[in-house]
């Protein structure tokens, strides 16, 4: 990869950036990307680091490294542009923190160096949403347990979308005391698939995999959760900071192990629904390991039965002519593939005037 090559793909993330509503970081990665083609302290960051993942990913993990600075404290003067850290930013000129974001890199090289081998870990709890919407449509009018299988569960946190509240205009799920709030999820009318009344769900297990699992309940994992939450989106720190809030108290398990390797051996259960679930992870996984998971996902399927059903709910970018949607998608046993919903990369809107979710 190129230095050019890397500066656009930073320039590529500046943009999506800016479309999810973070013009910080879009003014950020914009200039960074021009600190890397003068050769500056991004581009010394980069340095040997460009085949070690996609350069996008490259740009989210330096910016995670510097947060995790800002969050800790040894980055002040950037701290007083970051809302994560009690700061501002300028909406008129959110590249104001532009010279003290390129002092902290430069000054604390070694340390957004090693950030640099540290895959993105958002655990976007937002996402919940659109999966305990797609598991409550899979179950219809069944009351059975249900045992939830995640791929790619970081910190383990959507394991416990049941117990996040989740609201929209004529619809509820979830303990309204929840210190996770997912509120104004629909745009207009419900769908017809989406029961309008659901009973709290029973779990007989609650199991993720991921290669590079994160304790929530640890001072480092905790603050690698932080670090990837965008510093000027007050609401999903709110979301994240409520979840570790529940992770403390109703501990998960997540393997340290890929997902074709977790699903190996799976199987269903008589009397309890199977799910296995996942959310934009999937473009993490390389072809030849997604292609045992699809293996494993089949053979689930067909074994399914109304018995022991199995359902697969994803929540992923689809590929459709040259755009990219996030929908929620879901198989029950082995019927056809249903598309229910399109939503915003990280399940709720970035801003109080953008839709959560659109419905065909």
């Amino acid at each position: 990869m190129s230095i050019e090559h890397a500066a656009a793909m930073f320039e590529q993330q500046a943009t999506a950036c800016a479309e999810l509503g973070s013009p910080l970081y879009a003014a950020l990665l914009g200039l960074a990307a021009a600190d890397i083609r003068e050769g500056g302290p991004c581009a010394a960051a980069l340095a040997g680091h460009e085949e070690a993942a996609g350069p996008q990913a490259m740009a989210l993990r330096l910016l995670g490294g510097v947060h995790a600075l800002v969050l800790t404290g040894r980055a002040p003067a950037l701290a007083a542009h970051y809302p994560s850290a009690g700061g501002s930013t300028d909406p008129e000129h959110p590249g104001a923190a532009w010279p003290a974001f390129r002092e902290t890199v430069a000054a604390y090289l070694p340390w957004v160096r090693d950030w640099l081998t540290r895959p993105p870990q958002t655990n976007e709890v937002g996402r919940s949403n659109l999966l305990i919407a797609g598991l409550l449509h899979v179950l219809g009018e069944r009351r059975m347990p249900v045992r939830l299988l995640e791929l790619g569960s970081s910190a383990g946190l959507n394991l416990l979308a049941d117990r996040f509240r989740c609201t929209a205009p004529g619809w509820a799920f979830g303990p309204a005391d929840s210190p996770v709030q997912l509120a104004g999820a629909w745009r207009g009318t419900l769908p017809a698939w989406l029961p309008r009344q659901a009973e709290p769900l029973v779990f007989t297990e609650r199991l993720g995999c991921d290669l590079t699992p994160i304790d929530p309940r640890s001072a480092d994992g905790s603050l690698a959760l932080r670090a990837y939450v965008w510093p000027d989106q007050p609401a999903r720190t709110a979301r994240l900071e409520g979840a570790l809030r529940l992770a403390a108290e109703v501990p998960t398990r997540v393997e340290a192990v890929g997902a074709g390797d977790f699903l190996r051996g799976a199987g269903v259960e008589p009397g309890t629904l199977t799910v296995v679930w996942h959310s934009v992870m999937r473009q993490y996984v390389p072809a030849d390991e997604w292609a045992r998971v699809e293996e494993e996902l089949a053979r689930l399927a067909a074994s399914s039965s109304a018995a022991a059903p199995f359902a697969h709910i994803a929540f992923e970018p689809r590929r459709i002519g040259g755009a990219h949607p996030f929908v929620l998608a879901v198989r029950s046993g082995g019927g056809p593939v249903e598309v229910l919903a399109e939503a915003a990369p990280h399940g709720l809107p970035a801003r109080a005037a953008d839709p959560a979710w659109t419905v065909d």
